[in-house]
């Protein structure tokens, strides 16, 4: 009985498993789709409160400044990466000038603080890389695997039967609080792994679309900086290896091959 079960679970978590864009092998419990779904759901609550609160898109040249960069980085996320061509993209800005932090949910539902900005003054560069970073959680399901990880957790693999993962009313039952779920997975720490992933593609992202890959360690020493002995928020959730601007600074050469900032480059409107 135990080798048939056994059996039973490593085939569920080979038929859940997915590949992220750099190769990675990734737990898949909630589908992208689903996750979308419940973003799409959390968000515009989310951005009720803060807009409640008055907190929301004040000053309009932080506005523009931040919707300009994010939509040359859209636009090259859309063109290598089809499957986000569908997504009604968004980004705020909310004013919260303590708050040094910005994500994105799946789906391409973004938020800047304003406290990342005023604290970090980062240059255009390095607000490129903040925000090629998040959209990289986004384009490689980073929300969904961690929504199906914590779905993993709450039901117990060992628990689970054949009815409960065929039958979709037990799996729509399971998710009923997917909304909160998609919430709750961008105030937590991503695996080290998946803040590697999102560097690499990020960094590429922003090379891609006109915006120095050098600018990707100098915005992790501003980032090392703030707070004193209290780190930032964005670091909170963003875990940073030991060795991360190492690495980042390992990937620059190759990222200059796609570094043209006089080259035109086009933004997604939309936002």
């Amino acid at each position: 009985m135990k080798g048939l079960l056994a059996g039973f679970l490593l085939t569920v978590l080979l038929a859940a498993c997915a590949t992220t864009p750099t190769g990675r092998s990734q737990l898949m419990l909630v589908s992208p789709d689903s996750a979308i779904q419940a973003s799409a759901e959390a968000y515009p609550k989310m951005m009720e409160k803060y807009r409640r609160e008055g907190k929301l898109n004040n000053d309009p040249a932080q506005v523009r400044r931040v919707k300009e960069i994010t939509g040359r980085l859209i636009a090259v996320a859309m063109r290598d990466f089809p499957h986000t061509r569908k997504w009604k993209w968004q980004v705020v800005v909310i004013d919260e000038p303590k708050t040094v932090n910005a994500w994105c949910m799946a789906g391409g539902k973004m938020a800047v603080y304003s406290g990342l900005l005023k604290k970090i003054h980062p240059t255009d560069d390095e607000l490129a890389q903040v925000m090629g970073h998040e959209i990289s959680h986004a384009v490689a399901n980073h929300v969904a695997e961690q929504m199906s990880i914590a779905l993993a957790s709450q039901l117990g693999l060992a628990i689970l039967s054949v009815t409960a993962l065929k039958d979709n009313r037990y799996r729509t039952a399971a998710l009923s609080g997917a909304a909160l779920a998609a919430s709750l997975a961008i105030q937590l720490p991503f695996s080290r792994k998946a803040e590697s992933e999102a560097d690499r593609i990020g960094i590429e992202l922003a090379a891609k679309a006109g915006y120095d890959p050098r600018a990707a360690v100098t915005l992790w020493r501003k980032m090392a900086k703030v707070g004193g002995g209290r780190p930032p928020e964005f670091l909170s959730t963003h875990p940073a290896p030991e060795h991360r601007q190492q690495a980042l600074a390992a990937l620059i050469p190759k990222m200059l091959k796609y570094y043209h900032p006089d080259a035109p480059h086009p933004v997604y409107r939309g936002l």
